[in-house]
């Protein structure tokens, strides 16, 4: 369903505007490799400057279901709209400008210099062969900056640390002025300092109304950040709603197969593990 249709089936202008916040929208969403269910019946929203985590277990869906959101597979039953716009309806390309994708890492053989891989970032604004415009490179330049890495502009990928290349990510990301950012495992391979720079970062993307969806394995980061959390697991949503509202002892025994302590410090909750749930006392 397109902008205009959505906003014809819309009673009140108060419902327009909560429409218009609303970046990302899945509907009844499932998706299996071959014969085999991956995603389930998936239903999510996810507003304007919201910072949502996705958790669960090994094999719970999470990455799956961020490469459905920005199309990279193709849902095999239900509705997914960026922006109000239906992906299915949208070039490679027009999802590009409004959704950009951090992986967890750069490939080790990505051998670019830094600029010119943050550069990548604006090739869905390209209109000739090539770009070089000077809004683009104002952006470049601003990311370089933003993200504390103009100085290693001149150096290549390879010879980068796993945070300094974490953050060349997150510029490249930026530049390509997205209204969704998917981020898979922003605190993989990190030290302790480099997980909170990162999510720091991400955190006050946010901020600036980006809707960040980020998958990780890091439940304590996820609870101490993300504005709502999404827990999956074989496939389903399990609950969705704030750190406090879905992390509990019960459920990540439930879940994750493990049994845990919750602590709470400034209104911010940590798990601490104890044992696998199968083990005697």
């Amino acid at each position: 369903m397109q902008c205009e249709e959505v906003m014809q089936n819309v009673g009140s202008v108060g419902d327009k505007e909560q429409l218009l916040d609303v970046t990302v929208r899945a509907e009844k969403i499932s998706f299996g490799y071959t014969n085999r269910g991956t995603l389930k019946g998936i239903d999510i929203q996810a507003n304007k400057g919201e910072f949502i985590g996705l958790m669960g277990p090994n094999g719970s869906g999470k990455t799956t279901l961020m490469r459905c959101l920005n199309r990279l597979l193709s849902i095999q039953e239900g509705s997914i709209y960026l922006v109000n716009k239906d992906v299915k309806k949208m070039t490679m390309m027009d999802i590009a400008k409004v959704c950009t994708t951090i992986p967890a890492n750069v490939p080790d053989d990505f051998s670019l210099y830094v600029r010119d891989f943050v550069a990548l970032g604006r090739t869905p604004y390209i209109t000739n062969f090539w770009w070089e415009g000077e809004e683009d490179e104002k952006l470049v330049d601003e990311a370089l900056k933003e993200f504390g890495i103009a100085d290693y502009s001149k150096r290549r990928l390879t010879e980068l640390s796993s945070g300094e290349k974490a953050r060349v990510l997150l510029a490249k990301g930026v530049v390509q002025q997205p209204k969704v950012m998917l981020v898979d495992e922003p605190s993989a391979h990190l030290d302790l300092k480099y997980k909170l720079q990162v999510m720091q970062s991400l955190k006050a993307l946010a901020r600036t109304g980006i809707t960040v969806i980020t998958a990780s394995h890091d439940i304590n980061l996820l609870t101490k950040y993300c504005d709502k959390i999404i827990l999956l697991s074989k496939g389903e949503i399990v609950d969705y709603g704030t750190p406090r509202e879905v992390v509990n002892e019960k459920v990540i025994r439930e879940v994750y197969g493990v049994e845990v302590s919750i602590i709470t410090k400034d209104n911010t909750i940590f798990i601490l593990p104890l044992k696998p749930a199968d083990e005697g006392a």
